[in-house]
C-alpha cells in the first residue's frame, strides 16, 4: 500500500512564500509522474504542476508559472512544493498525487491518470 502525506500548509500573508511537501511511503515504490492539485471551496479541483520522474520533467499550468517550482528528493521520496509571491487566489487544499508510471505530457494535468493521493493540505493566503 502506498501513502502520500502531504505537509507545510497553514496561514500566510499575501506575498509570502511556503513550501509544500509530499512523502511517499509503504510498499517500496519508485514514482512515474508526481503532481500537485489544489481545490478551492466551491470549485473543481485543479492541476498544478507535475514532475515526471524518469526525466524529470516540469509542467506547470500557467496561473502559476513563474511563481511555483516543483522539485524531488530521489533518496527521501519526496517531493516539493515551492510556492512564491502567494496570493490570495492561492488559497485551497493542496493534494499530491502519484502513479507508478510515466504520462504523456498532454495527460499528466488529468487528475483521473492518478493511483494515489494524499489527504491534503489546507493553504490560506490572507492578509
Amino acid at each position: 500500500q502506498v501513502q502520500l502525506v502531504e505537509s507545510g500548509g497553514g496561514v500566510v500573508q499575501p506575498g509570502a512564500s511556503l513550501t509544500l511537501s509530499c512523502v511517499a511511503s509503504g510498499r517500496a515504490f519508485t514514482p512515474g509522474t508526481v503532481a500537485w492539485f489544489r481545490q478551492a471551496p466551491g470549485k473543481e479541483r485543479e492541476f498544478v504542476t507535475a514532475l515526471r520522474w524518469a526525466d524529470n520533467k516540469k509542467v506547470y499550468t500557467s496561473s502559476v508559472k513563474g511563481r511555483v517550482t516543483i522539485s524531488r528528493d530521489i533518496a527521501k521520496n519526496t517531493v516539493y512544493l515551492q510556492m512564491n509571491r502567494l496570493m490570495p487566489e492561492d488559497s485551497a487544499v493542496y493534494y499530491c498525487a502519484a502513479r507508478p508510471g510515466g504520462l504523456i505530457l498532454s495527460a499528466i494535468s488529468d487528475s483521473n491518470q492518478y493511483d494515489y493521493w494524499g489527504q491534503g493540505t489546507q493553504l490560506t493566503v490572507s492578509s
